[in-house]
């Protein structure tokens, strides 16, 4: 269960972590992308920088991120787990994910109208009583081709 103090120093004291110069390095590069990195890929942006860390490292300081609310960690189908970190000042906003299943390319889709928005709220009560689950969140992907990959067919 994510802990529930504000800032990312916050969230490590609280749940037992220290702030190690490899968890503000590994921090540090997912704040400053807008795409959806791997582990691998943090590694090498880190590894920069900061060249003792390891990649074992790196793996292991994601699934803390994640386990304390920092991190969402997505399957696009590639074969690798892409990263993104969660914005708690909701300036990113709620968005889902359009994946190109040629290339690989991930949308942030998130301009939404608002038949979706109410298409979504709709969906969410119904399963909320038919199963008497209290849903907190959800992620939404579409697979498909991209108009660059669709121009080249």
């Amino acid at each position: 269960m994510p802990c529930n103090k504000f800032g990312w120093h916050g969230k490590f004291k609280e749940c037992g972590y220290r702030v190690t110069v490899g968890r503000k390095e590994i921090l540090d590069v997912l704040t400053k992308t807008t795409g959806h990195l791997s582990a691998e890929e943090i590694y090498l942006k880190v590894h920069e920088k900061y060249q003792s860390i390891g990649l074992t490292t790196v793996y292991r300081t994601l699934d803390v991120l994640a386990s304390i609310g920092l991190l969402q960690k997505f399957d696009f189908g590639d074969g690798r787990a892409r990263y993104e970190i969660i914005d708690a000042t909701n300036e990113k906003g709620h968005h889902h994910h359009l994946v190109c299943t040629e290339c690989k390319r991930i949308i942030d889709y998130k301009d939404f109208i608002d038949e979706e928005v109410e298409l979504l709220r709709k969906t969410e009560k119904a399963l909320s009583e038919k199963y008497k689950f209290e849903i907190k969140n959800h992620l939404i992907q579409f697979y498909g081709l991209c108009s660059e990959c669709q121009e080249h067919r």
